[in-house]
């Protein structure tokens, strides 16, 4: 078994330490360690981090291959710092069955850049009719604990709430992607000012607040877990803020690109600013910022979206919605958390690792930075900033909203149960 010797790493941040990884396992964690034969990495004062867990990635296949495919999809992860990704359901066809969601996991298995837990649909081909075989993906090779209709809104409240009640039995959880359909009916970008001035149909912030308003009543009836997706409004933390006051067992995401971009980026009609939910208002990304920063929002989820480019490239009213994210995440969580003083990288490894992993009950992931833990790892290089270009992305879409604009940070270093998927910024 091969051995790796981490120098000098910022340990989430604290002070430089060396971290020794015998096999899958961190052996030693403190100073002036050293190992016969292992392989030295000179972190250099870089922060470590354990393994990216992100609870809302599109990964495409099947069916969509010229988007993502799941090798592509997890090259991308790893390159961003992630050692486990959650698939949503929505691919062709769609993920509701043990079949299906046995195929995602292999190919997870068979990538080796990342571990891919497959998320569940909800109902039947995604069409808010029927409840899918929830026990029987639980029970499959796949063991599916995430269950969601993600694109779409499991709006009718008998199925959510009979959803709810059956995976209670097995500690599972639904992830609602909170809007309501006849609200949005033709909806293009965020209802406001700029909606108005370019004659857009409006996205108002009720069609997300009164679907997390209604579901985490049902989650308390029913005593089961409910996770917001996405969360995008100031009026939707207050919801959530309430439901966590009175012990409802929700949590709740918000993405990187709800956390800097806004909807004045409209104006621009550029269709890579096309996104469901739509960007929103600066008032809400500073709601979004502090609500991540107390707690009330518990982690940031890519919502990694993959598209070709002739499905943005086109009219906005034609475009695809949706924007890929894994590649630039941490880089986009530390300028508008770290940077700005809301976050230490302590909390960056509770939101994009810890929470994320227990929400989604994501065994060897999310686990502290000492001896005896699974080598799931991130090295970032902090001091960097740099533009970004999406022509060097793993991920075979390009649909970044980030082209050319500077970021902080980089990832240099992933492990995956010791194995190096990146070293030196360059994919093994």
């Amino acid at each position: 078994m091969s051995k790796t010797l981490i120098r000098g790493a910022k340990v989430l941040g604290g002070e430089p330490q060396d971290v020794l990884i015998d096999g899958e396992t961190i052996t030693q964690v403190g100073a002036g360690l050293s190992a016969e034969g292992a392989e030295v990495v000179e972190a250099g004062g870089k922060v470590l981090l354990p393994g990216l867990v992100d609870l809302h990635t599109h990964l495409r296949e099947p069916g969509r291959e010229d988007s993502e495919t799941v090798l592509t999809g997890t090259r991308a992860a790893a390159s961003g710092g992630y050692t486990n990704v959650f698939a949503m359901a929505n691919t062709f066809p769609v993920a509701d069955t043990a079949g299906v969601v046995e195929q995602v996991w292999r190919l997870g298995q068979e990538s080796g850049y990342c571990d891919v837990q497959p998320i569940g649909a909800v109902t039947v081909g995604l069409e808010g009719q029927k409840l899918a075989e929830l026990g029987a993906m639980h029970e499959s090779a796949a063991g599916v604990t995430v269950f969601s209709d993600d694109g779409k809104c499991v709006h009718d409240a008998v199925i959510m709430r009979r959803a709810l009640e059956y995976v209670k039995a097995f500690d599972g959880v639904v992830a609602q992607h909170a809007q309501e359909p006849r609200l949005t009916e033709g909806a293009q970008m965020n209802e406001g000012v700029v909606s108005a001035e370019l004659g857009l149909g409006g996205w108002p912030a009720v069609a997300e607040e009164s679907v997390i308003a209604r579901d985490v009543l049902l989650a308390d009836h029913v005593g089961s877990r409910v996770h917001i997706c996405h969360l995008s409004t100031a009026g939707s933390v207050e919801i959530v803020r309430w439901a966590k006051s009175r012990g409802i067992r929700v949590t709740a995401e918000v993405t990187p690109h709800h956390l800097l971009l806004t909807d004045e980026l409209v104006r621009s009609y550029n269709p890579v600013y096309k996104v469901n939910p739509p960007l929103r208002t600066e008032r809400d990304v500073l709601a979004l910022r502090e609500a991540l920063a107390d707690g009330i929002i518990d982690i940031v989820a890519t919502d990694h979206a993959p598209h070709p480019h002739e499905d943005k490239d086109c009219e906005w009213a034609a475009a695809a919605m949706g924007m890929v994210g894994l590649e630039t995440a941490l880089s986009v969580v530390q300028e508008t958390m770290v940077d700005t003083g809301l976050l230490d990288w302590a909390g960056v490894a509770d939101r994009m690792s810890f929470t994320p992993a227990r929400i989604g009950r994501a065994e060897g992931h999310g686990r502290p930075v000492s001896a005896g833990e699974p080598a799931n790892l991130t090295l970032v290089d902090t001091a960097y900033r740099g533009p970004v270009d999406p022509a060097g992305f793993a991920s075979r879409s390009r649909n970044t909203p980030y082209e050319g604009r500077e970021l902080p940070g980089r990832v240099t270093h992933t492990w995956l149960r010791g194995k190096a998927t990146l070293v030196d910024g360059k994919l093994t």
